[in-house]
Order: structure tokens, then C-alpha cells, then sequence
């Protein structure tokens, strides 16, 4: 798993009896040396917009992962959450285009439409494909088809890329809006993973409690995630995940304020 990564993924693949290997992420993405020097053979990667730092594996670290899952017949869990919406570069290629035999490609609509649909995808090898069909024969008899009709049908007409170019435009606003919120109220943090995503991962300044900037902000009515929690072994600066697919452009201005409040007081 890429270090630090996301608790709901984490718990997911322990439940399934998974042991967890960290393997951290720097400016290029997963280390895939790091990877290398250990027993594993599937890894979970986020290379359009790693959570929770925002970094986009770059084009030689895909190579290396790819070569590194050939060389050990493993298997590559690309999780594409959030690749839809990218605001101020070009779209990010899958990774499962570049070695389709070696990567699974995970997506859902719980982003683009809503998490209570559950609905969600997987364009995998057909050995694994054929694996997967049969788990789920036997876990839930399937997924609910009324509603993977209605998503087929949104698909044909159209009506799923206009949902998807309206809400590139509302969350572009509402990052913005955030990020500008973040330069007025916390001067000396650092914002990484602009470019895409519902999140910003934000570097607080140095010498900030982390966890007592997450409680003082609760305080005042204001969640936000630690990133010392997503993290398996690995240590790192103070850090926060700040989302902003939920609140309006005034309410994300006034959470940061807030959130300016409650630095100033854990110090």
C-alpha cells in the first residue's frame, strides 16, 4: 500500500485477510524501489491523484511498476476515485492501458453521482475477472440493476458527461475558493494536489501539533482529517485533508477562517 494512504482502503483489505506492506510515496508517486525489496505481489495504487498527498505517479514510476509486477506475476489494484475531475492540465491516463494482463482498474460512481448508488466497476485480467464474478456470486448475489440500467442509460444519452462537466466547474470554483481561503488565514501552510480531486492536502507550518489543530478546529465546528492517521510506518510533516465537494464557495471561506482560529489557539 502506497504510505500514507486511505483508512477505508486499509480496513477494507484487512477484512479480507491482507497484510498490509507500507511503501511510501514522495514527489513522483509510490517507491517502486521500495516495493521491490519486499515479499509482496499486488500492491493498491492511486497514480491520477494519490491520496491523500495529490501526486500523480509519474511516466517512469509507471514503468517501473509495471516491469516490477511482471517480474514478480503480481497484480496492480489501480483505484481511479477521483480521475474525473481535474481542473488545469489534461486528463491522466489509466495505468491499466499501459498493461491491461497486469492491472485492475477500479472506479465508481459514488463522486460523480452519489456514494449511496453503490455503484462501481472493475476492468480486470480475465483470470482475475473470472475470480471476482464468482466472489461476488456468493457474497451478494450481485449488484441492484435497476439502478446499473439507469447508469447505462445516463451513459448513452449523454447525460453523465454534462453531470460530469457541471461539477468540474462547481468543485474548480469551490477549490479555489478554498485554496484563496487558505493563503488569507493560514499563512505559512503548504497546499499540494490542486490539480484534481475533491481534497487538498496541506503542509502546516513547521512546529504545529497536528492533533491539537484537528480537536481545536472540532471545537469550532469544523472536521477535518489528520494526515498522521493515514500514515502505516512512515513519518511525515503536519499535515491536514481539507474536502470541499459539500460546502458552497462562502462556507469553505468561513471553515478556513475557523480553521486559522484553531491553529493559532493549539500552538
Amino acid at each position: 500500500m502506497e504510505d500514507p494512504h486511505s483508512v477505508r482502503t486499509s480496513a477494507l483489505l484487512e477484512t479480507a485477510g491482507a497484510v498490509r506492506v507500507p511503501v511510501p510515496v514522495d514527489g513522483e508517486g509510490i517507491d517502486v524501489d521500495t516495493l521491490r525489496q519486499s515479499a509482496a505481489r499486488a500492491v493498491i495504487v492511486t497514480p491520477a491523484h494519490q491520496y491523500p498527498t495529490g501526486v500523480v505517479l509519474s511516466p517512469r514510476r509507471r514503468a517501473q511498476l509495471v516491469a516490477w509486477a511482471a517480474e514478480v506475476d503480481g497484480v496492480v489494484l489501480e483505484d481511479d476515485y477521483d480521475a474525473e475531475f481535474r481542473y488545469d492540465r489534461d486528463p491522466v491516463g489509466c495505468l491499466q492501458g499501459l498493461c491491461p494482463q497486469r492491472v485492475a482498474l477500479l472506479g465508481s460512481v459514488s463522486k460523480s453521482l452519489a456514494p449511496g448508488l453503490r455503484l462501481g466497476w472493475l476492468v480486470a485480467p480475465p483470470a482475475l475477472a473470472k475470480a471476482v464474478r464468482s466472489s461476488r456470486a456468493t457474497s451478494d448475489l450481485g449488484s441492484p440493476v435497476l439502478d446499473q440500467y439507469a447508469l447505462a442509460q445516463l451513459l448513452a444519452c449523454g447525460a453523465y458527461d454534462r453531470q460530469l462537466r457541471q461539477l468540474r466547474r462547481r468543485y474548480r470554483a469551490r477549490r479555489d475558493a478554498l485554496t484563496a481561503a487558505i493563503a488569507r488565514w493560514l499563512p505559512g501552510a503548504v497546499v499540494h494536489g490542486v490539480s484534481a480531486g475533491i481534497q487538498l492536502y496541506v503542509e502546516l507550518p513547521t512546529g504545529c501539533d497536528e492533533a491539537a489543530v484537528v480537536e481545536a478546529a472540532a471545537e469550532r465546528g469544523v472536521a477535518v482529517e489528520g494526515v498522521g492517521q493515514l500514515r502505516i510506518a512512515g513519518d511525515g510533516p503536519p499535515a491536514l485533508v481539507l474536502g470541499f465537494a459539500r460546502l458552497p464557495e462562502h462556507r469553505l471561506a468561513d471553515a478556513v477562517r475557523l480553521l486559522g482560529q484553531a491553529l493559532t489557539a493549539s500552538r
